[in-house]
């Protein structure tokens, strides 16, 4: 593949020093945010996807490169191709965060009584497990509950609102076999993504 088409478009110069790294750097934001996906998916054990984003990550650094190759005395398409490394590790991050894929166990224990606490995350089908545990205070309760990643902020709110000082984690959970999976999710991306189930522990 050559970017050469768009040669035809503009003069030598304007080509050589603004359209071609402008190219390379575009090129470049696509393949490290696919990249950066990609190692994600693979962290969170997704196998299926990391291999179909490896290869358009390569397909596109190919051209990329490529096109570098090219152009040796041209420092701009160095520097483009350099910026479009930085910036594409940015957007695969913050796209990552905005599909927000996986699951997270959030773990609580709270500083008051738990029973609205438990009975409005239950109402909302989060499955939520309670173990008596010896904290600082004294002996209390912790809750957990497993959770799509995306819902966090939802179970979060909840939380704040039965119990504004509750101390609570959020950790990432690779494999998840088994369950409560009785709540659907409303969002669009979760209707359209085949490899997302309902999760509830």
């Amino acid at each position: 593949m050559s970017l050469d088409y768009f040669s035809r478009f503009f003069d030598n110069a304007t080509f050589m020093y603004l359209v071609l790294p402008l190219l390379i750097f575009l090129f470049r934001i696509v393949d490290q945010s696919i990249g950066t996906l990609r190692l994600i998916f693979a962290a969170k054990g997704m196998k299926n996807l990391a291999p179909f984003f490896a290869f358009f990550e390569s397909f596109i650094w190919l051209v990329a490169i490529g096109q570098i190759m090219k152009q040796l005395d041209n420092v701009y398409c160095y520097l483009a191709f350099a910026a479009g490394y930085a910036a594409g590790n940015y957007f695969g991050i913050i796209l990552e965060e905005k599909l927000s894929i996986g699951t997270v166990v959030i773990r609580v224990i709270p500083k008051k009584d738990t029973t609205e606490l438990i009975k409005h995350l239950r109402a909302e089908n989060f499955g939520v497990t309670v173990v008596p545990v010896d904290g600082m205070m004294g002996p209390t309760k912790m809750l957990f509950t497993t959770i799509w990643r995306k819902e966090a902020p939802y179970v979060i709110d909840i939380i704040r609102e039965h119990n504004p000082t509750a101390f609570y984690t959020i950790d990432e959970v690779k494999i998840v076999s088994g369950g409560y999976f009785d709540r659907q999710s409303k969002s669009i991306f979760s209707i359209l993504n085949p490899f997302q189930k309902t999760l509830k522990s």
